[in-house]
This record gives C-alpha cells, structure tokens and sequence, in this order.
C-alpha cells in the first residue's frame, strides 16, 4: 500500500508521531485511509503466498479445555483401571511429579461404544459420542511439562522456557486471512494467567500476526466483542483525514528515523480496524439466528449458553473468512471432587461442540475446516487425595475433527491405566507439525529469522503423523 498520503497539519500544538500515536491509539477504531474503502478485500497473503503443497484444511477452529481434562474419564478406556481400583501402581512413577499421588482410582464414568468405528467415549459426553465417526482421536500425546503455566505454552508456542510466537500467530504469518475485513487469528475467552498474553501473541514475529482477544476467561459472553471497534466519528471522510495526518507524521518520521517495524504494525492495525468497523459488528450479534441454530449451541440454556455462544461465534468468524479461531473452556483441573466438577464441565460443552460439528458439516464447512479439542496435559489414574486426579504431561488425549483427517480413527497407545504413552507416540512438536501440514504448510520451511537465527514453531524437532490425514 503506498503510504505518501498528504494532508495539511491541523492547528494545535504541534506532537512527534510517537506522543500522537500514544494518544490516538486508545481510539483506533475512528482512524481510517480513504484509499482502503476501494481496496479489493477478498483476502491477503501471508508470508507463501499460497500453501507450500495441496492444503486439506483452510481453517482451524481450536477448542482449548483450560486445565487439563482427564483422558482417562473421557475417551481413552482403561478396563483394568477399574479392576484394580485402590491397588498401587504396579509401575514407577514418574521422578518428576506436580504432586504426590495414591492408589489407582476407577473412573466414576462408564465408557461404551459408538458408531461404526466402535469408539469408546465415556458417559460424560453422550452428545459428542454421536459425531464417534467423525472423529480422530490421538491418544499418545505428550509434552514436557507438569504446570499449567509451562504446559500452556508449550501447547500454544511450542516452548515452555522462551517467548515464542504462538500457532495461531504462525499460521496468520504463513497464510494470512481469508478476508481482508478480519483478522487471521481470533481468540474468545483465553485465561489471561498461565502464560497469559504470549499464548496468543506474536513475539518476534510482525505484530500484526497476535491474536485478536475477544473477553477473557469469566467475562460475560454476552457482552462479547472488540474493544474500541465502534468509531467515535461517524462521518468517513473525517475519519480517513485523521488517517491521513497519521501518515504524513509517519511518513515524516521515518524519514529521520528509518524503518520502524513496530509503527508500522501499528499503523495496519489502524487499518484493520476501520474495514473491520463494517464486516466485524454483525458476526457478534446472534439475535437474527434461528431458534433450531440456538438450540443446536444449548444457547438460552443456563449450562451451555457460554460456551454455545462461543462455538456459534467460532463457526460464523469461520464462514467470514477468520484463518484460526480458538475458544477457551475450563478449568479442568480438579485435584479434588473430580466426578462432581468432570461432570458440571462436560456438560457445559458437550451440547455446544455436538452443534458446532453438525452446524459445520451442514454448511459444507466441515471438510476443510479442521477443528481440534484438547488440554495442556491429561491427568493421573493414580488418586490425589481422596477423589481428585494430578497432572499427567506424559500421555493424553485430543481429537481432530474434518479438515483432511481421518474419520472414525485412532492412532496412538498408552499403557494399562494411561499413565504414559506406550507407542506411535505423538510429542506436542508432532501435533503442530501435522497441524501445518493440514494447512499445506512445510513446518521446517515456515521460518523467521530473529537474533541471528531461523526460529520455526517445531523449533528443531517434530514430526507429521501422516496415518492421521485422510
């Protein structure tokens, strides 16, 4: 974009194009360029241009479970595990442990099979194990670290001990959006603890590529939307003057100074929001859907109406043209009154997730939007006090579900009672390889030179896990 625009000063005492971006920028949804209203806005590159080979997948919808919720209660059936219920683990445990555990401790859930692919899901998620044949389960998952702040980030950016950028920040560098009017990457109700900010930002990457922070973890969902997005002039043509002036002080500045890659990031961001003051708006406002859409969420319903109204949220932003979506749900992380609390948080979801799948496929946008349900780490079939369970880093469960993977699969094992991975193991680095490939992306050539380096989301490691894909 030719960023010359020229315009006189207004009258008033005269700023440096730092102290006037400090102070417009609380508003930046009032600034506008006139030349953006006749810019073609069906989409924009990312850094390839187009995927590095035939991509199944053109989106991704993540359903993160805040917390880590227990694989071994939901769907990676442990028979033995309620033979020998109150007996010791007849195997070490790991010399690293979050906490001191007791006795094996039996699932409170019954499992049973589903579909023709014969899933084994247990009674928490009876709507859920309808869609048993759409579903890829990988059951070997692992990762390095046994708190949740180093867990999350390790899930979101690849790393537990560096800032990093994060998956949703990498896939908008590599692909960009698929709508000009929106950003690439959105996140509704991430926690703000846990690695908080870095687990959906950019890092070294252009910071144009961050998420997008919709809420946070207990906002009212209700009131969802961006913040500063309404402009406070309605008139377009003051808006774009406004603009303007911005530009002719970047302009001047960068003269003096150089390249600027923080301003500049900024000033797209300006951009952004103005094309998104027509377009964003009307995906927040579900009062037009249709009751049957509503009910299919559990919208209206006191359990289900949060979540449903982020899963409804994360199919329109799709269908408008969001690269990467992320909804967060939890916390799933109950040391004590685990059937209790397993129980209340299942059922905030399970209705909401059975909609989005069935919403998605009859959209027709199941098949190329890939749509990934997981925590930052299981939890232990050995007992924490009385009727909790710790943190297990060492094998759980997420599944996958259309954008090109198989349906009705399983892939990976982990041993009698689910305590670690025990073959076709899949580390958190595999995960996000094979999650770029989906996508149509090399994940060792998706690079960015930073500090003397080439940094990658797999870091150095990190394999496709190829029997999953379709």
């Amino acid at each position: 974009m030719n960023r010359t625009t020229l315009c006189q000063h207004r009258q008033g005492p005269e700023l440096n194009r730092r102290q006037w971006l400090a102070r417009s920028s609380a508003g930046f949804g009032t600034l506008a360029l006139r030349s953006l209203m006749a810019e073609d806005v069906e989409g924009s590159t990312g850094l390839i241009g187009a995927p590095h080979y035939p991509a199944r997948a053109k989106r991704v919808i993540f359903l993160f479970m805040h917390g880590g919720p227990s694989h071994i209660d939901t769907f990676d059936y442990k028979p033995l595990l309620k033979r020998d219920h109150g007996k010791p683990l007849p195997f070490a445990k790991p010399r690293v442990q979050f906490a001191q555990t007791g006795n094996l401790l039996a699932s409170p859930w019954d499992f049973k099979q589903y579909g023709q692919s014969g899933r084994w899901v247990s009674d928490l998620f009876p709507k859920m194990a309808r869609h048993a044949d759409q579903l890829c389960v990988i059951k070997s998952i692992h990762g390095s670290n046994e708190a949740h702040g180093g867990a999350l980030l390790k899930m979101h950016t690849g790393s537990d001990t560096f800032v990093r950028p994060s998956m949703g920040a990498w896939i908008s560098y590599g692909l960009g959006t698929e709508n000009k009017n929106l950003p690439a990457f959105i996140t509704i109700h991430p926690t703000l603890g846990h690695g908080g900010v870095q687990n959906f930002g950019a890092a070294f990457l252009p910071a144009q590529h961050q998420g997008v922070r919709i809420g946070h973890r207990g906002a009212d969902i209700k009131n969802v939307g961006i913040t500063n997005l309404k402009p406070a002039l309605s008139n377009a043509d003051e808006q774009a003057s406004d603009l303007a002036y911005l530009e002719r002080l970047n302009r001047l500045g960068l003269s003096e100074s150089g390249p600027d890659a923080d301003l500049e990031a900024r000033i797209e961001s300006f951009e952004l929001a103005f094309r998104m003051q027509m377009e964003a708006p009307p995906l927040f406002d579900i009062s037009k859907e249709s009751e049957a859409t509503r009910n299919l969420y559990g919208i209206g319903q006191k359990q289900t109406d949060a979540f449903g109204r982020q899963c409804l949220l994360a199919a329109r932003m799709s269908e408008a043209g969001v690269r990467f979506v992320q909804c967060s749900h939890g916390y799933w992380d109950q040391h004590s009154n685990l059937e209790k609390d397993h129980t209340r948080l299942a059922h905030e979801v399970d209705q909401p997730i059975s909609g989005l799948l069935k919403d998605l496929a009859g959209r027709g946008l199941l098949e190329d939007t890939l749509v990934m349900w997981g925590g930052e780490f299981g939890r232990t079939p050995t007992a924490q006090g009385k009727d909790g369970r710790d943190h297990n880093p060492h094998a759980f469960t997420w599944w996958l579900a259309g954008g090109g993977v198989r349906p009705g699969f399983e892939y990976g094992l982990t041993d009698d009672y689910g305590y670690y991975t025990a073959g076709q193991k899949v580390h958190v680095h595999d995960l996000h390889a094979t999650l770029l490939h989906l996508l149509g992306m090399d994940h060792e050539r998706l690079t960015y030179r930073y500090g003397g380096r080439d940094f990658r989301l797999t870091d150095i490691a990190g394999e496709i896990v190829h029997p999953v894909v379709s």
